[in-house]
């Protein structure tokens, strides 16, 4: 999987197509994301002796890694990552404009 935590990506397919946030988790045993303020869900809780107030919170659902693309900061878009091994060391390279992705 080539998302990681803390990359920046763009939603590229769904109800929030065109969107773009930071990745919380990475989740790779199911190839999924969780991304930031993206593909919101409710969850009712009930009070218990653990949290206080029950309610409804409305928390970042998983998203398929199919479905975004990581953010390029270079060319203001998304782009395809391939590896390279620069300097005795495997990196993740953008395709579009070359830059090491970190």
């Amino acid at each position: 999987m080539n998302i990681k935590k803390n990359d920046t990506v763009v939603i590229i397919a769904g109800k929030d197509k065109g969107k773009s946030g930071k990745v919380i988790e990475s989740i790779p045993s199911k190839d999924k994301v969780i991304v930031e303020g993206i593909n919101m869900q409710a969850k009712h809780t009930k009070q218990t002796a653990k949290v206080q107030q029950g309610g409804i919170f409305h928390m970042p659902g998983p998203i398929h890694v199919s479905n975004v693309m990581l953010y390029d900061s270079k060319t203001k878009s998304g782009t395809r990552i391939r590896f390279e091994e620069r300097g005795g060391k495997k990196v993740r390279v953008s395709v579009k404009s070359g830059n090491v992705i970190e």
